[in-house]
């Protein structure tokens, strides 16, 4: 079959009924350790885009599997952090902040730079990254750039996380936490065959976190959280070349915060409420259809996203500025894969397209002190100024109102040549996208002048100010996006690798939506000085919405070397990588200066990284388990001027530049087939500069933790402590209206954790 033929069969299959039959499958058994994996057949719909086995990719990876996921607690993504190398994801704010960094290369708002999966549904906002996934059966952490398969918003990597399969796991299972805090977690799940072809698997999961930090105005928690998921994955094989995977899941979360402290003070301490919540539903449909020498996947996925942040954006208990954001998002998402192999050529197409729409709603009020320091204050307090002012109202309303829709098509194309012990691999995509802004922001409030030499001053002028903005604005990008990859089999006893490779990023460009806030504040000011006496109103200094809100996409180019190195018949195993990103119009977040509302999201001009990457996994036998992983990234600008002051030289601001990780387990036997598994394990991290300044920073940390498991067939019991020395270091720090403040990570925490598989 030509691959025309075969794009033409997808095109009418992606609207029809096509389905998937299992991808790869394990092929060897694994030895029986804490740390071994399920054994998949082959009827599981996973790794459509890449192998089942990553060890020999010419890739940098890391790959969890569901032995360590239970033993190092990962629930979620940002528990990967640290654990994979140069992978970082700080724990601070809410769970709308999913920033995560790796190589230097990251996002605190807007679009992301590492893309995920769930069962090979993509999520395109990494607002939502951020849930609880229960009954996870392994997690694969791709770095490096990933935009010839996975498209747009890669350029960092990917993650892709699996779950248990109904077609191959039949049971129930527990899980039960209590910690301090006090903590809780509840999850229960059941997998049942219904016929030889069809499953079923129903869990769902509770969460309960009190809080480690108080705000000293009213007392309350502001880092409590209450959380929900539930999850229905159907599995439908009706002949042996068809398959259907459909999972539809729900997760809600509920949270106070922020648990932002003043520097001067140390102190959380703000008089104005803040929150988050968030309730969101996704379904995704995969189906494959193999013929033996072509297979064909579609993968369909709709999400749904209602969610609200609200807060006191000044932070102090102080009546500044509060902030809300209401946000309804639409996504729909189609992937169409073939692949197909012919001797030592394989190749695999696809096409993609998505739609999002975001509608928002983002007052907001500046409130007497606000209005005070930035309006009234500087010309009452200006003594050449012979009048004073005087706002009618106790706050103003910046209101502001955006629909987003965001459409993107691509057609990629991955061609693999087999010569021997040598193989290259070309992959190649086109990406297409638009974006508008639909905006309507207003303003209307009053203002009182009155001649300072008045006894008592005397009003001569009373000024209705009516500020309404309201537009459109879009932009488009194409962007092909290459990537070019050899490796070599090493001539070893045991199966091992080298490679290098090219690759292009490419992360979409956007608007700043919080930024309308100052534009209102500026046209506002404007207004108000022209309705002074003698004053007249400035249309050139206002600011151009276009340049204030829009930012450029960013591309890097990735040049890497690498080795997988297996030893000591696969006891050893040695995942090596050194590499060098040229990055251009890097986006960073940054607060423009002390008199505004908002964030904005800008380019840096030019950076570089560079590093290394080592994995090393230990089984000597079947009792002892080791690993330790370390990255190393240098990240600087190379150009970056933020008005007279250029930051040539300093590091990018938030990447760490060592990440590490290091486990021990010895999993001992007693009578009556009772099994105890002793483990310690440290992460670090650090050091991470919080400004383009490099002025301030957090040194690097180092947290140990460890468990104790009993086990005993279907049930096992684990004692478990998280920072063990009790280690106080700060996960975030920034600075707003002339302010600086921090969060401090989590104290020591323990608990105990329960789970029955039946």
């Amino acid at each position: 079959m030509t691959l025309p033929r075969a794009i033409s069969i997808v095109s009418l299959a992606v609207w029809g009924t096509i389905a998937a039959n299992a991808s790869q499958a394990a092929t060897e058994t694994p030895v029986e350790t804490a740390d071994t994996t399920l054994i998949l057949s082959d009827v599981t719909v996973t790794a459509i885009k890449q192998t089942a086995d990553l060890s020999l990719q010419p890739l940098s990876t890391t790959v969890l599997t569901s032995g360590q996921i239970e033993k190092w607690h990962v629930n979620a993504i940002k528990n990967i952090s640290e654990i994979a190398p140069n992978f970082y994801i700080p724990s601070y704010g809410s769970r709308l902040t999913s920033s995560i960094y790796v190589r230097g290369i990251g996002s605190r708002l807007d679009q992301p730079a590492v893309g995920l999966t769930v069962d090979n549904v993509p999520y395109l906002s990494k607002d939502s990254y951020d849930f609880d996934v229960l009954d996870i059966e392994r997690v694969e952490v791709l770095r490096g750039p990933q935009s010839t398969l996975y498209g747009r918003n890669t350029m960092g990597g990917q993650i892709n996380v699996y779950t248990l399969q109904p077609l191959n796991y039949q049971g129930s299972r527990v899980m039960a936490t209590v910690g301090n805090g006090p903590e809780a977690r509840l999850g229960i799940s059941h997998y049942r065959k219904f016929s030889p072809s069809l499953a079923m698997s129903f869990s769902g999961s509770f969460s309960f976190f009190d809080g480690f930090y108080r705000n000293h105005y009213n007392t309350y928690k502001t880092d409590t959280e209450k959380g929900g998921t539930l999850r229905w994955k159907t599995q439908w094989q009706p002949r042996e070349a068809l398959m259907l995977e459909n999972v539809a899941s729900f997760n809600m979360y509920r949270q106070s915060g922020y648990p932002y402290q003043y520097a001067g003070s140390g102190m959380v301490n703000y008089n104005d409420t803040c929150f988050y919540r968030r309730n969101a539903v996704a379904d995704g449909l995969t189906i494959k259809y193999n013929t033996g020498s072509v297979s064909i996947a579609g993968i369909t996925s709709l999400q749904y996203v209602d969610d609200n942040m609200t807060l006191d954006q000044d932070f102090l208990p102080l009546n500044y500025f509060t902030l809300t954001q209401r946000k309804h998002e639409f996504n729909i998402t189609q992937d169409v894969v073939v692949r197909g192999s012919n001797g030592f050529f394989k190749w695999m197409g696809g096409l993609f397209g998505f739609y999002k729409h975001t509608s928002m709603w983002a007052p907001v009020q500046l409130k007497e002190d606000m209005i005070d320091r930035m309006i009234v204050g500087p010309v009452n307090n200006n003594p050449a100024i012979p009048v004073s002012l005087q706002c009618n109202y106790p706050s103003i309303l910046l209101d502001s109102h955006f629909r987003q829709p965001v459409w993107g098509t691509a057609v990629y194309l991955q061609t693999d040549f087999d010569l021997g012990r040598v193989n290259i691999a070309l992959g190649q995509r086109l990406d297409y996208e638009h974006t508008s802004l639909n905006y309507n922001s207003l303003c209307a409030t009053s203002f009182s002048a009155y001649m300072k030499s008045g006894i008592p001053p005397t009003p001569i002028l009373t000024k209705e100010l009516d500020v309404d903005l309201t537009g459109k604005l879009s932009d488009h990008f194409l962007q092909y996006v290459p990537k070019l990859t050899v490796s070599c089999d090493l001539d070893m006893r045991s199966r091992s690798s080298i490679y290098a490779s090219v690759a292009k990023g490419y992360k979409s460009g956007g608007f700043n939506t919080q930024m309308f806030s100052t534009i209102l504040q500026a046209h506002l000011e404007a207004d108000l000085k022209g309705a002074m006496p003698g004053g007249a109103s400035r249309p050139s200094e206002l600011p151009d919405i276009r340049q204030t809100v829009a930012y450029l996409p960013e591309t890097s180019w990735n040049y890497e070397l690498g080795a997988h190195i297996f030893c000591a018949d696969g006891r050893v195993v040695t995942d090596l990588s050194l590499f060098y990103i040229d990055c251009r119009n890097q986006q960073i977040t940054i607060f423009p200066d002390a008199g505004t509302t908002g964030r904005i999201t800008t380019n840096a001009g030019r950076t570089r990284s560079y590093g290394a990457e080592v994995q090393i996994s230990y089984k000597p036998t079947l009792q002892w388990a080791f690993t330790a992983n370390y990255g190393y990234t240098n990240a600087t600008f190379l150009r970056y001027r933020d008005g007279a002051v250029s930051y040539r030289g300093n590091h990018v601001p938030y990447a760490p530049v060592h990440t590490a990780f290091a486990s021990a387990s010895y999993t001992h036997s007693l009578p009556r087939d009772w099994k105890l598994t002793y483990t310690l394990d440290c992460r670090c991290a650090g050091r991470i500069y919080w400004n383009e300044e490099n002025s301030l920073s957090q040194p690097l940390y180092a947290l140990l933790g460890g468990s104790v498991t009993a086990n005993h067939g279907w049930i096992s019991l684990e004692a478990w402590i998280t920072n063990i020395t009790n280690h106080k270091y700060n996960t975030f720090y920034f600075s707003s209206m002339g302010n600086d403040f921090l969060q401090q990570a989590n104290p020591r925490r323990f608990g105990v954790t329960l789970r029955v598989n039946m």
